[in-house]
């Protein structure tokens, strides 16, 4: 986003609306507000949900500004650069809008084009925008339009957490002998990133490791053949994502792929054997963002609990397939040593032994704020919904001994404000590949059945 030379950038609300912190991230370049983006702060700051949250957050940001000089003529930034007020002129390029609406988009690209009246002589005007309208319109009156980058990750360059790399058939067998690779000091390979070791001679010949940070080295990654809850890893990408789910050294574990890949299915796997069986952690958490797919049905009757119950459905059906569903048969489900609750129908849910004994807590995220989780194994599902403050909030709940798992698929995104590059999922993997807590692994085979991998692959 930043070119050489000095930059003028006109921000619209969406911007400061999807990031908080954007008035600090333009270095040492000129920052100008419009005024009607004031307005429109003003009206969304009453809103009680994270919207309202980031208006607030940014009116408050401007009044500790004002105590730094006039807001009109302009005031330092931290960064090197300045911020302004741009108030307008009546009448001025209003001849550019000819028949057009007096709406606040259209005000806010009048005194965009003012500014650059003003200052294009002297520095490259750049109109920064969230909405593809807004920067076309934008670019058709002569003002160069960007999207706002801060947050946005390559999709076709995204992190996936696996590398393959041609070895000599020695080395291939040294690290099945001895478990572990000495990995030189100056290696690319990203912590907890996996590694798969193919013989050029032969590529049939293979092995799999993990790269740890803290020792320098790969080491092999375990087969896992007892299973976790009746659960088996049926592709190499679900094994890497069990090494690290069943890994307390990794706090924080990113699973990304389309669906039916397993993601959520193995988090909670992996989250009971450590909680219930292992007692490794107090309860599982399983949390999701409320975003329906479609148009919402309005609101719910019952209690807490029915109402979040078909929000929370897809958690349910995966410890019900975990807890020995019915028809489950032939899966290794059924081994659950007694888990269903005895022989004979009932109304009651085979999990719900779980959920009555808190071994197992479901909730929505919209309660998680202010909370504080320690020694909790915490799995944020559909976590592609959350914009990149929505998460650090989630994950900075997590207390001493926690371990985060977030689940989701950034081509399914439901939360109008943020797309593949730019949602909370994205935005941790990328974040925190370089950090040695932390692990990531793209799924891509679809378990789920033939017709749903087919339908995520070509619809």
């Amino acid at each position: 986003m930043h070119g050489p030379g000095k930059r003028t950038y006109v921000l619209d609300t969406n911007v400061l609306l999807h990031d908080p912190g954007s008035l600090y991230v333009f270095d040492e370049h000129d920052l100008v507000l419009p005024i009607t983006v004031l307005e429109e702060l003003d009206k969304f700051k009453r809103e009680l949900n994270e919207r309202g949250r980031a208006a607030r957050t940014v009116s408050r940001q401007l009044d500790a500004l004002r105590e730094n000089g006039n807001l009109r003529e302009g005031v330092a930034l931290s960064n090197g650069g300045s911020l302004r007020v741009e108030c307008g002129e009546p009448g001025v390029c209003s001849e550019l809008f000819a028949g057009a609406l007096d709406s606040a988009d259209n005000t806010i690209l009048r005194i965009t084009m003012q500014v650059f009246r003003d200052v294009g002589k002297e520095s490259t005007v750049v109109f920064v925008s969230r909405d593809t309208n807004m920067r076309i319109k934008a670019e058709v009156l002569g003002i160069h339009a960007e999207d706002f980058e801060h947050a946005h990750v390559e999709v076709d360059e995204a992190y996936t957490g696996v590398v393959e790399r041609e070895v000599d058939a020695d080395l291939i067998g040294e690290i099945y002998n001895r478990g572990w690779l000495a990995e030189p000091e100056d290696s690319v390979v990203s912590p907890n990133q996996f590694v798969i070791l193919k013989n050029g001679a032969n590529p049939s010949q293979t092995a799999m490791a993990r790269f740890d940070k803290r020792q320098q080295r790969l080491t092999l990654v375990g087969r896992h053949k007892e299973g976790v809850w009746g659960i088996f890893a049926r592709n190499r990408e679900q094994l890497f994502a069990l090494d690290l789910l069943l890994d307390d050294s990794v706090a924080l574990v990113t699973l990304d792929g389309m669906a039916g890949t397993g993601k959520t299915l193995l988090a909670i796997a992996c989250g009971l054997q450590r909680v219930a069986d292992e007692k490794l952690y107090r309860r599982l958490v399983v949390a999701r963002p409320v975003f329906p797919l479609g148009k919402d049905i309005g609101f719910l009757p019952g209690s807490l609990d029915e109402k979040l119950n078909p929000w929370m459905k897809p958690i349910f059906d995966s410890l019900e397939l975990l807890c020995g569903g019915e028809d489950q048969a032939g899966t290794g489900h059924e081994r659950s040593n007694g888990r269903n609750g005895g022989p004979g129908k009932s109304n009651t849910p085979n999990y719900q032994a779980l959920l009555d004994q808190k071994i197992v807590e479901i909730e929505p995220l919209t309660y998680i704020r202010g909370r504080s989780l320690p020694r909790q194994f915490l799995v944020i599902d559909e976590s592609q919904n959350l914009t990149p403050h929505e998460v650090k909030t989630v994950i900075t709940r997590a207390g001493e001994g926690t371990k985060v798992v977030l689940t989701g698929d950034r081509y399914q995104i439901d939360n109008p404000y943020v797309d593949a590059t730019s949602n909370g999922l994205s935005y941790v993997v990328e974040r925190f590949r370089t950090s040695p807590m932390a692990g990531h692994v793209t799924l891509r085979k679809g378990e789920r059945s033939a017709l749903a991998e087919a339908a995520a692959a070509r619809l």
